[in-house]
């Protein structure tokens, strides 16, 4: 099975439900959730790793920067990257790649206003009902799924 087949299965590709699209957010969220500090003590992992500009663009009301797998490899470390693996089914490298795509719009929608949570921890119901307004997790991954299928061409800067 390959890396699309593995993530439209992780996805739930198809299920008019939603709920695999759901485990995936939650199990997202509860990595937030359950970093020393929450979300703040993610935003600081992220600057002690020299990546603070990319999650404050997540925060702010400027366009996401995006993060790649290997960013969150070193910012995260493998046990975080496993048990997310494991959550949702892939593994730890395909994790990461999907973390590296829906991480930020999480960030973005736990941040309204620019203003992470005083406690650090994200308020799963509002996040989830937030996305779900947004188009839901497939709308996330979507893009993701579809550079996998038709990768730019050299001359394209999208």
């Amino acid at each position: 099975m390959g890396l699309l087949d593995m993530l439209g299965s992780a996805l739930g590709q198809g299920n008019a439900d939603g709920q695999p699209h759901q485990t995936i957010l939650t199990a997202v969220m509860e990595l937030i959730n359950n970093q020393p500090g929450g979300l703040q003590g993610l935003i600081q992992k992220f600057e002690q790793n020299g990546a603070g500009g990319v999650v404050q663009s997540w925060i702010s009301g400027e366009a996401n920067q995006a993060v790649s797998p290997e960013t969150l490899q070193n910012v995260l470390g493998s046990g975080a990257l496993n048990d997310l693996a494991g959550k949702v089914g892939v593994t730890p490298e395909q994790a990461s790649a999907l973390l590296a795509q829906v991480l930020p719009k999480v960030v973005d929608h736990a941040t309204p206003n620019g203003e992470v949570p005083p406690s650090g921890q994200i308020d799963v119901a509002s996040v989830l009902g937030s996305i779900g307004q947004a188009g839901g997790i497939g709308a996330l991954v979507e893009g993701f799924l579809s550079r996998k299928n038709n990768p730019a061409s050299p001359g394209d800067t999208a």
